[in-house]
């Protein structure tokens, strides 16, 4: 299993790349799937949105290169694409609640056996702001679960069912961590692959809910 939390977040930031389409229109939550706009092909055009009203985002800016007024909805700087365009609130959160954002990938707290996401807030502790996750979750054409398979503790992320508040009553479609890629279905959560230098045995030793493996998991097709 990956132990470097660096490479980790890495690995996973690639594995959802690969989910992008070209045309596709995406909205990417803070924290670990800011990293995925870095690791997009070359040969695959896709939109990044923001809730904060930017829709054709590019890669993060290189260090010195910041624009104090182009930040994404988490406050980072980013960059824009040639045709970008920028509007208020109200257009951004009418794009996501109208059905046009075709995939959101958010961080996560937990996800449970069902598929369902808690990412929003940890009772008694500060919440910053409450973002657009609930709306995206609804919303999104597909909802890809970024973040790692455990707490630094080891403590599982991926229980049989959450402790903490849910973000929606809808199910998240695919979940990818630092250990595997596990799709919801409606039979339960099916293991598709596991990431480099990991095992079946390490990722269900790290996993509460129980995991559909069959006979065969590849290795996510990406390079460390």
């Amino acid at each position: 299993m990956i132990t470097d939390p660096k490479i980790g977040r890495t690995v996973i930031a690639k594995r959802v790349a690969l989910e992008l389409k070209d045309g596709d229109i995406v909205n990417l939550g803070i924290g670990i799937p800011t990293l995925v706009a870095n690791y997009i092909p070359s040969n695959v055009t896709v939109f990044f949105q923001s809730e904060n009203g930017i829709l054709g985002m590019g890669p993060a800016p290189e260090p010195g290169y910041e624009h104090p007024n182009l930040n994404n909805a988490g406050g980072n700087p980013v960059t824009f694409l040639p045709g970008a365009v920028v509007f208020d609130s109200a257009v951004s959160f009418g794009l996501i609640r109208g059905g046009h954002v075709d995939i959101t990938v958010l961080g996560g707290l937990q996800v449970d056996e069902e598929g369902h996401l808690a990412n929003w807030m940890i009772p008694g502790k500060l919440i910053p702001g409450m973002g657009g996750a609930m709306d995206l979750v609804t919303g999104a054409k597909k909802v890809i679960v970024a973040m790692t398979h455990t707490e630094k503790g080891g403590t599982p992320k991926i229980v049989k069912k959450c402790s903490l508040p849910l973000t929606s009553v809808r199910r998240v479609d695919l979940i990818v961590t630092d250990m595997a890629v596990i799709e919801v279905t409606q039979k339960g959560l099916l293991l598709k692959e596991v990431a480099p230098e990991t095992t079946v045995e390490e990722v269900l030793k790290f996993t509460e809910a129980r995991l559909i493996v069959p006979e065969k998991v590849p290795t996510m097709p990406i390079s460390l």
